[in-house]
């Protein structure tokens, strides 16, 4: 198991966790159900969204297996990604993809479940807030988007 601490700039109220040769676009995946989900995927990309445009904490734990333990959160989803190249690229979406952090895991299908943490509690201007964003990877199978908590919006 390995976890990883990162602080991106959630340009448009997203972030990307991408495979490094992938060529994908999120540009059409941003639908409205999408939206309300806070999660848009493309072949080899997610993406997170957040509620607010600014620095947001980011923690990525990569595992062997699904985890098993509950977590506090405010709205929680599920889904797949395909890392064939073996390089998780972790950016926000206006960052110069050369120079973005870069996770190192064994090529294949992992499961990414997102868990989003105290989105109420944002500053009335928007730009404060203490929500935080923990991505959780396993080696899994590809399976449809889940939304297993969904956040009271």
């Amino acid at each position: 198991m390995s976890v990883h601490n990162f602080n991106l700039f959630a340009d448009y109220r997203q972030f990307y966790l991408q495979d490094e040769k992938s060529d994908s676009s999120l540009e059409d995946s941003w639908t409205q159900e999408a939206t309300d989900r806070l999660l848009a995927v493309a072949p080899g990309v997610i993406g997170v969204g957040t509620v607010r445009t600014m620095t947001v904490p980011v923690s990525i734990e990569v595992r062997d297996t699904e985890p098993s333990q509950p977590v506090q959160c405010d709205h929680e989803v599920e889904c797949s990604i395909e890392l064939p190249s073996g390089k998780l690229v972790v950016a926000g979406c206006t960052d110069y993809f050369p120079d973005a952090a870069r996770i190192t895991v064994k090529p294949g299908i992992y499961r990414a479940r997102i868990y989003y943490s105290n989105l109420d509690s944002l500053s009335e201007d928007g730009l404060e807030g203490e929500d935080t964003y923990s991505i959780v990877l396993w080696p899994g199978t590809l399976t449809d988007i889940r939304v297993l908590k969904r956040r009271n919006a």
